[in-house]
């Protein structure tokens, strides 16, 4: 498996995972589903993230994770899956808040993002319980504790 990893940090947060980190949750989520491609992750604070929370999804704040899957353009080949953006703030804030490391919290949200790229969605419960699924098990394979309470996995 061949996948590049651009990582661009713009953020001041100082807690962020190395970028091995983001290398192995990004090959884990990719595993079996794709041999090669390319992607982006951009680290970012509260202000962007808004910033394009309000222009793409029409949603007002920050929130943790926006994933843009690349457009296939017919007649083109291309690697490139598509971007990622984190925002760190958010992140932090919400480790804290559930009480789960904060390192779990990253690698949920980059394999989270990662799925999105990939076409998967949680818009209908059928969609989420396989998301959350591969999520769960891809978390628990990292060592880290379940994102999702085991009894809402099981409906």
């Amino acid at each position: 498996m061949s996948i590049d990893l651009e990582l661009q940090i713009a953020s001041d947060i100082k807690t962020l995972p190395h970028p091995t980190q983001f290398q192995e949750w990004v090959g884990l989520a990719l595993y079996t589903r794709v041999d090669t491609g390319e992607l982006t992750i951009r680290i970012v604070d509260e202000e962007e993230s808004a910033n394009l929370n309000r222009e793409y999804r029409e949603k007002f704040g920050p929130t943790n994770v926006l994933s843009f899957p690349y457009e296939v353009i017919p007649g083109i080949a291309s690697r490139f899956l598509g971007d990622i953006i984190i925002c760190a703030p958010v992140v932090e804030k919400e480790a804290l808040e559930q009480n789960i490391p904060l390192l779990a919290h990253w690698a949920h949200m980059v394999i989270h993002g990662v799925l999105h790229l990939l076409g998967y969605s949680h818009d209908e419960d059928k969609d989420a319980e396989e998301m959350e699924s591969l999520e769960t098990e891809m978390l628990i394979k990292l060592g880290f504790p379940p994102p999702y309470p085991l009894d809402d996995m099981e409906h």
